[in-house]
């Protein structure tokens, strides 16, 4: 099976934020402590990065406008690379608080989740950010919320809370309010913690599995039926990329970790094929 892990010239202290650009056939991600933007480009494996002035959870890319939408500390910015603009869109957050991942779904929204710098307390929350800017705490009480994925029908998401090792299930209504907050997946103690997640075209979950050095496949009725290893043990997100989408790649935390893969950027065969990535409408 393939493992290949992407050459250059750092490690993340605590890699997040995949997300899949068809538009520049490029993997972006962000590593949150290291406070930068990095950009694989598929075409030459090619790796860029970008200083930022704070910590930085996401990027999603923007529909009809140039660049990104970003978490930025607490913040919801716009954000271009070439050259390096920055300009806030909202600040729905608690004092001590940071952005952690997010998605987009098919509709344009953006989910995103928030926690304490520390993920100690229930301080986090999880927003919803609509095609006109205005922003809407959905759930709260979260330690480390993470990892939103949408469903190919786009009719349910998925959430976690690291810190409770649990992965919840909500029903999307049209106009994308949540439905009731359900029990998805409890992990067992030697699956690692839950964290960033991604959906295949079948409806399979992939999560990465912090701790525990791997991802993980769980069928839509919530059992595990596929493991994929990586040489380090702190994996946090996972992706499907390229132009059959048929590429994972995995990214991984060197904050705290002492072997020679941390931090690394990895491409995994998954052997299945993902959901498009979706872009913001606003």
């Amino acid at each position: 099976m393939l493992l290949r892990t992407i050459t250059r010239d750092r490690r993340d202290l605590l890699g997040e934020g995949l997300m899949w650009s068809a538009r520049q056939n490029a993997v972006y991600w962000t590593d949150i402590l290291g406070q930068r933007v990095n950009r694989l480009l598929l075409d030459s494996d090619q790796v860029d990065s970008w200083k930022m002035p704070g910590t930085i959870g996401w990027v999603v890319e923007r529909e009809d406008a140039p660049g990104f939408v970003a978490g930025l500390d607490r913040r919801i910015v716009t954000l271009t690379l070439d050259p390096l603009t920055i300009g806030t869109l909202a600040d729905p957050d608690r004092a001590g608080n940071r952005m952690n991942d997010a998605k987009a779904d098919a509709a344009g929204r953006i989910w995103f989740g928030t926690m304490s710098m520390d993920g100690a307390q229930p301080t986090g929350a999880f927003y919803r950010l609509d095609a006109d800017g205005a922003v809407a705490r959905v759930d709260d009480g979260y330690r480390i919320a993470n990892g939103p994925a949408i469903s190919p029908d786009g009719r349910t998401l998925f959430h976690t809370d690291s810190g409770l090792r649990t992965v919840y299930r909500f029903a999307i209504g049209n106009d994308g309010s949540l439905g009731d907050r359900e029990i998805f997946i409890r992990f067992e103690d030697d699956w690692g913690d839950p964290d960033g997640m991604t959906l295949d075209a079948d409806g399979g979950l992939w999560i990465a599995c912090w701790g525990a050095g791997c991802v993980m496949r769980f069928t839509p009725e919530g059992r595990r039926d596929r493991s994929i290893t990586l040489p380090t043990s702190q994996v946090s997100n996972c992706i499907f990329a390229g132009e059959r989408l048929d590429m994972m790649f995995v990214t991984s935390a060197s904050d705290g970790v002492n072997d020679s893969q941390a931090g690394a950027l990895f491409e995994v065969d998954p052997g299945c094929i993902g959901t498009p990535t979706r872009r913001y409408h606003g």
